[in-house]
């Protein structure tokens, strides 16, 4: 890590926030979407490393190939390392010839068919644009600081992988050269160690760019965990404000699907969903998130609230802490009656928050535990209603999976379900004390989701999608069969008109406009 203070200032972009950043990688990645000023935040850093004695060449989008080709012509060294690239990847070799005027001209071979011709007449853009790349990535005299903008352009995805490796070959020669990329591609995402992230500065639309100074131990250590997973198409949240994050693959393709029946569908425009394959790494792309500045959502099922890293990242959220901060005065009332004095006198955090509701819902069980052993006997379960029988068997069933049921999320989510689907018929099998708790658990739940929403946390209320879902009725987790269900919702909403659409899944669509909304 090498260390040169920078102050950038643009106005007429960020208002009068200056972006400051001390901590430097070898290789730095300025990334972001358009519009956002990542080519003048990448010219003003390098005016402030040639002024701190750094030689800097900044390589622009308009590359001048004719520059490149007299390196060519001078370099042995440089032509010979290109010509061995090029033939390894294409099957072509370069050579050049010399013109009346004694300007140098490229000439390509086709060993295939054993063909030359001129490279500036028949070559593809994506073939002098990888040559111009290397020349100057292998071109070592005078500079220390490369720049170079969009460096994807005109290549295929593996040409972007294979430069990016070459340009780690580079720095592993050198622990002063240093490079920056300003891309609008994942493939150039190449993050291989934590400390690789303190390289990586995101630029945003109408607010100024963020980026990581350093890390603690913790998030080193969470990182390193991480990092192996992290796949290109989770690299999106990069290059938009705008992502939204969940579980799994049904979420993500219900939740694309249904966003273009948002009321404003351009507002969405740049919001991507991503499934990233569990709470866990939920709660991991959070922490990102929020390290990095940018403005990732997450939609999650409701058993995230009784454990995954993800509720510990929202109890951290300066965002969640400042909102029930704001929240304690007119909550007093309701605090009174869910805290001893002793509680009250100390902070009121999330996690004490869902600890609680925890407590309510454990007891509640264990109220119901004797209906619960009874769910087998045929006898015993007519006394209940059907409805309260299917709340009863899918606690049974968990008991029975489960030693110590108590402590599995699924177990308390089941019971926040029940809770939420029976109401008052549940008050007839509790005693006084714990039926009085069932609106304290309601009104408890509602607050606990509105400042997870302060974190642009949106927790699915119900259970997961699959209990929004209209062509069948589920209403206790865990839910089975998920993708035939999931097949079956999307043919309806394939087949079916905008109006149809909007009014079968009302609440997610809803919640959908709230995760895509910019603000």
């Amino acid at each position: 890590m090498l260390t040169v203070e920078t102050k950038v200032k643009i106005p007429f972009l960020w208002g009068k926030t200056v972006f400051k950043k001390s901590n430097w990688a070898q290789i730095n990645l300025i990334v972001g979407p358009n519009g956002s000023g990542k080519t003048l935040l990448a010219q003003k850093i390098s005016e402030q490393f040639e002024a701190a004695g750094y030689s800097v060449k900044f390589l622009k989008t308009d590359r001048n190939y004719s520059d490149q080709i007299q390196i060519l012509k001078s370099n042995e060294k440089i032509r010979a390392k290109i010509e061995k690239v090029l033939s390894s990847m294409f099957g072509k070799s370069i050579s050049f010839i010399e013109d009346i005027d004694g300007t140098l001209i490229p000439i390509v071979e086709n060993k295939a068919w054993n063909v030359e011709y001129m490279l500036e007449d028949a070559e593809c853009h994506g073939l002098r644009e990888i040559i111009s790349l290397l020349v100057n990535l292998y071109d070592t005299t005078g500079d220390d600081c490369l720049f170079i903008d969009e460096p994807e352009l005109h290549l295929h995805p593996q040409f972007q992988t294979f430069f990016m490796n070459e340009i780690r070959k580079e720095v592993s020669h050198s622990s002063r050269r240093m490079f920056f990329l300003i891309s609008h591609s994942p493939f150039y995402i190449d993050l291989r160690t934590p400390e690789e992230l303190t390289g990586v500065i995101v630029c945003h639309v109408n607010k100024a760019p963020t980026s990581i100074e350093e890390l603690n131990d913790e998030d080193d250590a969470l990182f390193r965990r991480f990092l192996p997973r992290f796949n290109t198409y989770h690299k999106q949240f990069f290059f938009s404000d705008n992502q939204i994050f969940v579980e799994g693959y049904t979420d993500q393709q219900m939740f694309t699907y249904l966003l273009t029946f948002i009321e404003n569908e351009y507002s969405a425009a740049g919001t991507g969903i991503i499934d990233v394959g569990g709470k866990d790494e939920l709660g991991v792309f959070c922490k990102v998130c929020s390290l990095l500045g940018t403005n990732g959502r997450i939609i999650t099922d409701l058993d995230s609230l009784f454990s995954g890293k993800l509720r510990d990242v929202a109890n951290e959220d300066e965002r969640v802490i400042s909102w029930l901060e704001k929240q304690r005065e007119r909550q007093e009332d309701f605090y009174s009656t869910i805290f001893s004095p002793k509680e009250m006198a100390q902070e009121i955090t999330l996690s004490k928050l869902i600890f609680r509701l925890e407590r309510y819902l454990i007891k509640i069980g264990q109220e119901l535990d004797p209906l619960i052993e009874e769910t087998d006997n045929e006898k015993s379960s007519k006394k209940c209603p059907e409805k309260m029988n299917l709340f009863l068997s899918k606690l049974h069933s968990l008991k029975d999976k489960h030693e110590n049921a108590e402590s599995v999320d699924t177990y308390k989510t089941v019971l926040l379900q029940g809770v939420n689907i029976l109401g008052d018929e549940l008050i007839e099998y509790l005693t006084p004390q714990t039926a009085s708790t069932l609106p304290i658990v309601k009104n408890l739940v509602a607050f606990i989701l509105a400042a997870a929403e302060a974190a642009r946390i949106y927790i699915l209320s119900k259970g997961c999608i699959e209990h929004y879902y209209s062509r069948t009725s589920i209403q206790y987790m865990p839910v089975s069969a998920k993708d035939r269900l999931f097949r079956t919702e999307l043919e309806f909403i394939q087949d079916s008109h905008r109006k149809v659409v909007r009014k079968n899944y009302p609440e997610l669509i809803e919640l959908l406009e709230k995760a895509a909304g910019k603000n």
